[in-house]
Order: C-alpha cells, then structure tokens, then sequence
C-alpha cells in the first residue's frame, strides 16, 4: 500500500504548487515598493512580507485533513482544534517567525451547536500553547460541499512577527552543520487517509492493536505537538541554521526545502525507533521504509538544523520543555536526503 493508492499523490501536488506558485507570484507586483511586498518566493514553510523598518510579518495557512474523520468517527471533537493551531504555527516558527494570532474557518454540513463548542475548546487550548490570540474566523453551512459522511472541516491561518535580519531560511545551513530532531507526540496530522485505509480494515477504533498501549481512536486523535516554546526560546540565544516540521507532504524530504537553500543535503543515519503506531501501519500494511519516511513523520515531528557547537544546548532546551531531543545526522555536500544512506526520493 502506498499514500497515492491511498488518494494522495504527494507528487502530483508537488507539480500542482508548483503551478499555483507560477501563476499567484504574478501578483507580487501590486506591493511593489509598498509595505506589504512579498520577500520570498511561495513554497517555504510560510509566506514573507516585508512592513518596512527591517520588520517582516509571516502568514500561513493549514487544515487538518482527514483527521477530521476520525475525529467525527469517535465522536471526540475537543482535541482537532489543537492539530490546526499546531500546523500553522509550527510552519510560522520554521521561518524563526513568533506566532501571535490566528484565525479559523469552520465549513458544516448543518449547524451544530455542540461540536462547534468543543472544537473551540481545542483551538483556545492550542492557542494559548502556541502563545497566539484567536481574534477572529467564519463558521459556514454549505452541505452541498461536504460529502456525505463529513460533518465539518476545520482551516486555520496564523500570522506571525519577525526582525528581517533574524530570519531563518536555510541559506545559514552549512556543511557538518547536525540535525537535532525533536520527538513527536504521535501520528500528528498527517497520513491519516493511508493510516486510516490500512487500520481501519483490520481493527476498531475502539480496538487496542499489538504494539499500542490505548486504542487505535485514541492514538490517531493525539494532539499534535506544538513546539513554539522552545523554539522561540532558541532563536533567541542560539545560532539555529535551519528549521524544518515533518509534515505531510513529504514528510522527511520537507528538510529539502531547507537545506536546499543552501544547495546542500542531509543524512539522516540515526533516527529513532519509530513509536508503535508507526510500526503498525507499516506492518499491517506491508508498506516499505521509503514510503513510511515520505508520508509520516515516524516519531520526529521538527529536526534542528544547528553547528555542533550548539546541539547539546539545544537538546537541553526541549528537554526542559518535556520534549525529546536527540542527535539524528549531519549536513553534508552530496545534495538530497538520505535515510540511513539511502536516498529518499
């Protein structure tokens, strides 16, 4: 089994930003020597404009897939709010940006006043992790829209803080520069459409699989991790090259997007055993390392890029915010990314 059987082809999206990038950068040009001018080319982990006065404001917009399904399958809905705060702000820290409000866009297929209560709990819960103010959003009913089985979706857009001479973007990232990847909490957002097509065939949600210590619901419902606090503290005091969130998408080849700045690339030959949820997809689904690297983030959910000089300091910082942090590969000439020496492609 593979993400593309599974109905998302990360390639063809590729191809499919690429084109929406070619024909919406056409719009640059409206800000042109006025506050507001994009700074940087679509396609980094969040859009770049400049306010004037060294200042640069980040913006970036996210969902949380199908994990919406899952969410309406076990009838949970406080802990989906948190997931789209954290896939928005965790992409704005990847610029070196500080998070600091957001908006939501609830879609349903009809007014429902309860799960609309419970997914605020979990956007305020995030929110208030991520140290962001929710000014704002649209709730719309629109059930010609939603497929038959989908109660609602959930967007969010953020927007974040930056000095321009602070940035991090990746053209930092030097040659033995060390990858410190930082553990995830689960499954985060991303994969679901696979997880859910291979899982769901053999267990219930309900259903403790071997290897998982709580349900299969419960563990596919984990909040996304939400590293803003320490990164921000980092940023700060410590000399940070790059930032790269293991998302969908890609997943481990996002660090692409970094290190490619730089015309580099990556090892990645000691990454962590991944969690048990991981495991079970992937044996239950017979799928292979590759692909498994390409969809999920397989326990790491933001890899450091940082001198060695500076990764234990690192590691320290997120482990005084309860997150595990360890060494994971190097930076090195040879341009790609390679897992345990393999290339991921």
């Amino acid at each position: 089994m593979t993400y593309a059987k599974a109905g998302v082809n990360a390639r063809q999206i590729h191809d499919t930003h690429k084109l929406l990038a070619r024909r919406l950068e056409s719009t640059f040009a409206t800000r042109k020597g006025k506050v507001g001018w994009p700074i940087f080319p679509i396609g980094h982990y969040a859009g770049l404009v400049d306010l004037g006065q060294g200042r640069v404001l980040s913006l970036h917009t996210d969902s949380v897939g199908t994990k919406v399904l899952v969410a309406q399958m076990m009838r949970r809905y406080d802990t989906i709010g948190i997931d789209c705060v954290a896939m928005c702000a965790n992409d704005l820290i990847c610029t070196g940006a500080e998070p600091f409000s957001f908006l939501d866009y609830i879609a349903m297929a009809r007014p429902d006043h309860d799960i609309v209560d419970k997914i605020a709990i979990g956007l305020a819960k995030g929110a208030k992790e991520a140290r962001m103010a929710i000014v704002g959003g649209e709730t719309a009913v629109v059930p010609e829209l939603m497929a038959e089985n989908a109660k609602f979706d959930l967007v969010g857009f953020a927007t974040g803080f930056c000095k321009k001479k602070n940035l991090i973007l990746g053209d930092r990232v030097r040659e033995d520069d060390v990858l410190v990847g930082v553990s995830s909490s689960g499954i985060h957002s991303n994969g679901l459409s696979l997880a859910r097509r291979v899982l769901l065939k053999r267990y219930d949600l309900k259903e403790t699989p071997p290897g998982l210590e709580r349900s299969l619901g419960d563990e596919l419902l984990e909040p996304t991790r939400i590293y803003v606090k320490p990164v921000m503290e980092m940023v700060k005091d410590m000399e940070i090259h790059g930032l790269a969130h293991i998302t969908g998408g890609g997943a481990f080849l996002k660090l692409g997007r970094v290190v490619g700045r730089a015309k580099l690339g990556a090892d990645l030959d000691d990454l962590p055993e991944p969690p048990g949820i991981f495991r079970l997809i992937k044996r239950t689904g017979r799928i292979d390392d590759s692909e498994m690297y390409r969809t999920f983030n397989m326990g790491v959910g933001l890899v450091v890029v940082c001198p060695e000089s500076e990764a234990n300091p690192i590691i320290r910082t997120f482990r005084k915010h309860r997150q595990a942090a360890m060494l994971i590969g190097r930076i090195e000439r040879k341009q790609g990314i390679r897992i345990n020496g393999k290339p991921l492609n």
